[in-house]
């Protein structure tokens, strides 16, 4: 399974609710030398913009496998930047209200800002 079919399974498992970090991470963990239950953990705390609206989980997921792989600091830049310049804003809270402007899904919209997030990774990182 590549990661990005290990994310949509993440994502669209019923039993266990993987938050937009989570789902960053974890297809990436055993690259990161962790377990699936280790990278399960790690990202926990950062769906939902921090629970608080802030950073989008899904940008902070993708600066964790980043860092995990040894990146340099300009591959956080660089996600930044182009994550800002397809979506308008990188908080969660900014992010959710423009989707409902649009009328866009909650759960669509989270699905494709970590489908945005782990492609990223893929390409700058060469893992599929």
């Amino acid at each position: 399974m590549t990661r990005k079919e290990d994310m949509a399974a993440l994502r669209a498992d019923t039993q266990v609710h993987y938050n937009c970090a989570q789902a960053v991470v974890v297809p990436f963990g055993e690259d990161m030398g962790l377990t699936r239950e280790q990278a399960y953990d790690l990202a926990l705390n950062f769906g939902g913009g921090m629970g608080c609206g802030a950073t989008c989980g899904a940008v902070v997921g993708a600066m964790i496998v980043l860092g995990g792989l040894g990146q340099p600091q300009e591959k956080r830049l660089e996600l930044i930047r182009k994550f800002r310049g397809e979506n308008g804003a990188i908080d969660c809270a900014a992010l959710l209200k423009a989707a409902r402007e649009r009328g866009e899904e909650r759960k669509a919209h989270c699905d494709r800002m970590v489908r945005q997030c782990v492609e990223f990774v893929c390409q700058e990182t060469g893992l599929e």
